[in-house]
């Protein structure tokens, strides 16, 4: 009875009565701190809202948003995927050599989503059927992903010139870049798969309570498996635009991407325990953490302020969601 009085007490609640309610903030912390920065930054310099600016910012977050839905579906689960960013690397290198050996740009393609797609479900069937901690299990993909990439490559960048890359990562339509419109793609259809299917259904049930959901006929298992390999699939569809944009396949892993996608999540109300989540709130994080790297660059502040500014963030965004309910 009293949990039936409170919710639909809730349920009356006036926006006046919302807003005063920390709860509140912090489902929308990543909204609200974009607008602020956006406010800040351009009272601090015009060019921040100019059409050439948004067209960098959004092009650049385009692959840190990829990376955040995917997270978002390994944390929903209650868990997180340490290895996203050596997986991405893994799938550029992977693509860089198919493509030196004349395979073309669709082969080059395929093999990178599908070689880190193998690594994202490697980590889910650990998880799941080993029964160990995906902390654990993906700070040794973090690794292994690394090393092979660079086992692959020997080491060295393999230069990727190609028309139709060029043409990703330079074109679009106005002020969204292709890769921006893919990402907004990905970020549409991940939302239909959490909140308008059986599968999401499952897998928010699994994250919220293992044992309820297992009672109830889910395969936990599975579901498990799935997420990451979703993850490991995001993180080669990355690798590509990540090739694209930098016009090489690098082998060195690079760690922001990894934990900017985590903070992506966090700063968007994913909770960290599982049971629930959204898109549209990572996208928020995602474009709050370029804005604000964006932001301070052109106010010419050191680069070694940035990290501290983006943890800060972080910091302060996970301290709202203690508040969450």
């Amino acid at each position: 009875m009293t949990n039936t009085t409170t919710l639909r007490a809730g349920e009356g609640q006036s926006w006046s009565h919302r807003l005063k309610d920390a709860g509140f903030w912090a489902e929308w912390a990543a909204l609200v701190g974009l607008i602020v920065l956006v406010i800040v930054f351009q009272a601090l310099n015009p060019t921040f809202l100019s059409p050439g600016n948004i067209a960098s910012m959004l092009v650049a977050a385009a692959i840190l948003i990829i990376l955040a839905v995917g997270q978002t579906f390994v944390i929903a689960t209650a868990g997180i995927d340490l290895s996203i960013a050596s997986v991405m690397t893994l799938g550029a290198v992977v693509f860089g050599q198919a493509y030196a050996a004349g395979l073309g740009i669709g082969m080059a393609s395929l093999l990178a989503v599908v070689a880190a797609a193998v690594a994202g479900a490697v980590n889910g069937i650990i998880v799941a059927w080993g029964k160990i901690a995906d902390f654990i299990v993906t700070l040794g993909m973090l690794s292994a992903a690394s090393g092979l990439a660079l086992i692959l490559s020997d080491g060295k960048p393999v230069t990727v010139i190609d028309p139709l890359l060029l043409r990703l990562s330079t074109s679009g339509i106005g002020i969204f870049g292709w890769s921006f419109v893919i990402a907004l793609v990905v970020a549409v259809v991940a939302h239909v798969a959490l909140f308008h299917t059986r599968f999401g259904t499952h897998l928010l049930a699994t994250g919220g309570s293992p044992e309820s959901a297992t009672a109830m006929g889910i395969s936990t298992a599975r579901i498990k498996i799935a997420v990451y390999l979703i993850s490991g699939l995001l993180a080669g569809l990355g690798a590509i635009l990540l090739v694209g944009r930098i016009g090489a396949a690098e082998p060195a892993a690079n760690t922001a991407f990894l934990l900017n996608s985590v903070a992506a999540v966090v700063l968007g109300g994913v909770s960290l325990f599982g049971g629930r989540g959204t898109i549209i709130g990572p996208i928020f994080g995602a474009l709050l953490l370029i804005a604000l790297v964006n932001g301070l660059t052109l106010l010419g502040v050191s680069q070694f302020y940035q990290p501290l500014a983006v943890g800060i963030v972080v910091v302060l965004a996970a301290l709202l969601m203690r508040f969450q309910k």
